[in-house]
């Protein structure tokens, strides 16, 4: 039985959603989603909810309990994921694949601007053994310890982040969800964070809330015309301790991506795959995650990406939508927004500079100090 994504809304993606609180966001999302899905009313049309979100973020403990009533879920089958969004995107995949379901809604939202003492919340998520009484400056030294362990081992240069960060910016000027782009900023003219990481290596926060329809193949088309196909779902954990976890290269991705290549009947990623949406949070993370996910030998994503293979209308164009980078990070909204792109991007709703839209994979990382990933590959 083929999964279908039938519609998909958005709200937020903007540094600081003022008029408006989690809940109300979600809806408005809700809305769009169900207008999307040809007016699809959830009370009597959807069989369960998916809600992705981290008690943590919300600064309440058992938060889940808020999410039935925004989506329209209230009585009804919901089931909370702590996760990325794309985790809920494979639960419910594995829901309707297992024929019990035929139309599941997933949603995921995040405020980081209600937030007041973020560097704090992200390190209590560290160990409290080995990792927490470092008393780091910021979490972002976890990730340039990853980014200089890569660039040692596999001579990527600081040149190469240049053209990450030069590519993001010029990609996400035509984005209108891209609040942070700016094509003509300069990374070496940005602050050192945490060496080799500057400002501009660096995605900011956003408010943004994501909701996707799926639905089984028998029922798909009675909501949409132009399904957009999950081919295939998996996500992996590497290990919970960092400093066991590889530094060089995210094993994890690597791992989800083979699980979603197995399912969707991929055996040669860089010449079946059209376009990709990877997670960029830090530039650095663009080159490991094109080369995780099979785009790209270990260590060649740079020089490819410098001789134009991931650039818009290249040979497999890698974000399109200039990524986090240019969008921002909305907590566990951040695979859901990926993946909404790449939606529209298929379906021709967004006029993108990509010559095949038949077959596409969207990676998600959870970010420092974490190291899961989710893959999923879509096709059309």
């Amino acid at each position: 039985m083929k999964v279908g994504i039938v519609g998909v809304g958005w709200f937020g993606f903007q540094p600081e959603v003022v008029d408006y609180s989690f809940r109300e966001m979600m809806f408005k999302a809700a809305q769009r989603a169900y207008q999307d899905a040809g007016g699809l009313d959830p009370r009597s049309d959807v069989d369960a909810f998916v809600s992705c979100q981290e008690d943590f973020w919300e600064g309440i403990a058992i938060s889940d309990e808020f999410a039935p009533d925004p989506v329209g879920g209230a009585m009804k089958s919901v089931y909370t994921v702590t996760g990325d969004g794309l985790q809920c995107v494979g639960q419910a995949y594995m829901m309707i694949k297992s024929g019990l379901f035929d139309v599941v809604v997933v949603e995921s939202h995040a405020k980081p601007s209600d937030i007041v003492t973020l560097n704090d919340v992200m390190f209590f998520a560290t160990d409290p053994i080995s990792v927490r009484p470092l008393s780091l400056e910021n979490i972002h030294a976890l990730a340039a310890l990853e980014a200089r362990a890569y660039m040692d081992k596999f001579n990527v240069s600081e040149e190469h982040l240049d053209a990450v960060v030069e590519k993001a910016h010029k990609a996400g000027s035509k984005n209108p969800r891209a609040v942070y782009a700016s094509p003509g900023r300069s990374r070496p003219d940005t602050p050192v964070v945490a060496d080799p990481l500057r400002e501009a290596d660096i995605a900011k926060f956003v408010d943004a809330a994501v909701v996707v329809v799926l639905a089984s193949e028998r029922v798909a088309k009675s909501f949409n015309d132009t399904p957009v196909w999950v081919a295939g779902a998996w996500w992996s954990t590497e290990i919970s301790s960092l400093e066991l976890h590889d530094w060089a290269f995210p094993l994890h991705a690597r791992e989800a991506a083979d699980g979603a290549y197995t399912q969707a009947k991929i055996a040669d990623p860089a010449k079946e795959i059209g376009f990709a949406e990877v997670d960029n949070r830090y530039s650095f993370k663009e080159l490991q995650h094109i080369e995780a996910l099979r785009l790209a030998p270990r260590g060649m994503a740079g020089e490819l990406l410098a001789d134009g293979a991931f650039c818009p209308g290249g040979r497999l164009p890698v974000n399109l939508s200039g990524g986090a980078l240019a969008e921002g990070v909305p907590f566990e909204v951040h695979g859901l927004a990926r993946l909404s792109y790449a939606v529209a991007v298929m379906r021709g709703d967004i006029k993108a500079q990509v010559d095949r839209r038949e077959a596409a994979v969207v990676h998600s990382w959870r970010g420092v100090p974490t190291t899961t990933s989710t893959v999923a590959v879509l096709r059309i």
